[in-house]
């Protein structure tokens, strides 16, 4: 486990750095082009559809090392690798900026349990990411988290940390966590428009 945190800021500084070398998002072109996002992750990032995630209060570097992942390949999905191609980097760093504009909150609701300890160090008490290279979990679907920790798990998708957390974890663990972060009622407050 120590190595895996010490790993972990290995990965946070190395996108720190990768997000300096972007050029800096516009929220209001990123709204723009949100609008082809909107089917499956809507306007202000609350999901649409159980199996995609919600984006809204992601984040900025998350959302952009995953749009750089996706198009260029190294991360696979049939609808996000078809839209990321086409994006440049400014896209993709304006896209960020709208969708981490927005404000979310999280609500515990099960009030006997916690979250599941091995997750909170990057993703938090409540589901709220702390490290920008973490995403929100905070009440995402149990179909889409479960999906996502078995992609971890089979090696499908790969990631430092992810991977060798996932592969620790039993069918019934990962049940249990995506519960669990189902269960957290989430807000994302639009954006204002200008």
């Amino acid at each position: 486990m120590r190595a895996a945190i010490l790993s972990l800021g290995v990965v946070f500084l190395a996108g720190a750095a990768q997000a300096t070398e972007l050029p800096r998002g516009d929220p209001q072109a990123g709204r723009k082009q949100a609008g082809a996002c909107r089917t499956c992750h809507g306007l202000d990032g609350f999901a649409k559809i159980p199996i995609a995630p919600h984006i809204g209060g992601e984040p900025a570097a998350y959302i952009e090392r995953q749009l750089r992942a996706f198009r260029e390949g190294t991360r696979v999905h049939e609808m996000m690798s078809v839209v990321a191609k086409n994006l440049d980097d400014e896209k993709i760093a304006d896209l960020a900026a709208w969708y981490a504009g927005h404000d979310i909150t999280a609500t515990q609701t099960r009030a006997e349990s916690e979250a599941p300890q091995a997750c909170v160090s990057c993703h938090g008490v409540d589901g709220i990411a702390v490290i920008e290279d973490a995403p929100n979990l905070a009440g995402e679907t149990s179909i889409y988290t479960d999906t996502q920790l078995k992609a971890f798990r089979n090696g499908k998708r790969t990631h430092e940390i992810m991977s060798e957390v996932a592969a620790g974890m039993s069918d019934a663990d990962i049940r249990a966590a995506a519960d669990w972060y189902a269960s957290v009622k989430i807000e994302i407050a639009p954006q204002p428009k200008e």
